[in-house]
């Protein structure tokens, strides 16, 4: 399979203005596929009170200013909102990028993260333990797909989600519905992927690990009868702008470990050009390896 890129801007201690920039540089390229923004409230990085932008905000004023690029949060924490609202809103930025949405979700922070747990205190929201975030999850990602799917109302009395009378109209443009992609690493969250997921990422800097997780959701594809080759991987990995040479090399690396789908994670302050740069420093040498 020919690998797909894709860039990551993290909207954390930057503007507006400069991830409209790259964005809208990055839709001129036929060699970046994709572009994605993440799902935090408060940043994870760099000065704590930094400014943080809401990524399902921001991602349908992006589309609303590209034509080309598929885009995406990578990925929706499960905990911020309720899986029908989410599904709505998801629909809407379909509408909007004109189906060019891919779907990222995942069960949220991980508890042993510092400054992405202080943002559910923060903002009211609770945090619950790991059986439910995985539980959760999995309820969610059948409710969306019900959401999109569906002609006619129905009542989900489930564990951890509970609905009546659930709708959704008007339906995403892509159909039968936009491509899922969930985002984790654990054995619980790998068989929520081998049951409900078009696409897989991982974030990279482990490959050896990265390597035996896909073995792994691979082993549960074949419990549920799935073949496991339906299933895109994807990886993050984090640009070195003073280092290329280390990012290509991890990128191929990740692309001989089977991970065809590759999100390159760009730091701010981001170089003029930067979407240039990357696709002539990183994207086409990797191509034509």
């Amino acid at each position: 399979m020919r690998p797909s890129f894709g860039i990551m801007t993290a909207p954390m201690q930057v503007a507006y203005e400069d991830i409209l920039r790259v964005w809208r540089e990055a839709d001129t390229i036929p060699e970046i596929e994709h572009a994605w923004l993440f799902d935090h409230l408060m940043p994870i990085g760099g000065d704590p009170a930094g400014p943080a932008l809401e990524g399902w905000t921001l991602l349908p004023a992006l589309a609303a200013q590209t034509s080309r690029i598929r885009l995406g949060v990578m990925v929706t924490s499960n905990r911020f909102r309720p899986p029908a609202l989410l599904a709505k809103i998801a629909t809407t930025v379909d509408i909007v990028s004109g189906g060019r949405l891919d779907f990222g979700i995942g069960a949220g922070s991980r508890p042993g993260h510092p400054l992405a747990r202080r943002e559910y205190a923060a903002h009211g929201l609770p945090f619950h333990d790991a059986d439910h975030a995985v539980g959760s999850l999995a309820e969610a990602c059948t409710v969306i797909r019900r959401l999109w799917t569906e002609a006619e109302p129905f009542d989900f009395p489930g564990t951890y989600v509970q609905l009546t009378g659930a709708f959704g109209n008007p339906k995403p443009v892509q159909r039968p519905h936009p491509p899922i992609l969930i985002g984790g690493r654990s054995s619980k969250v790998l068989r929520i992927v081998a049951e409900h997921a078009d696409l897989w990422n991982i974030p990279g800097g482990d490959l050896t690990d990265a390597a035996s997780r896909s073995a792994l959701l691979d082993r549960y594809c074949a419990e549920i009868g799935r073949d496991p080759a339906t299933i895109t991987r994807s990886i993050h990995l984090q640009v070195s702008y003073d280092e290329p040479g280390s990012t290509r090399t991890e990128i191929g690396l990740a692309l001989d470990a089977g991970f065809t789908h590759v999100v390159l994670g760009l730091p701010s302050p981001y170089p003029a050009s930067v979407a240039r740069w990357v696709t002539d420093e990183l994207i086409t040498p990797s191509l034509r390896r």
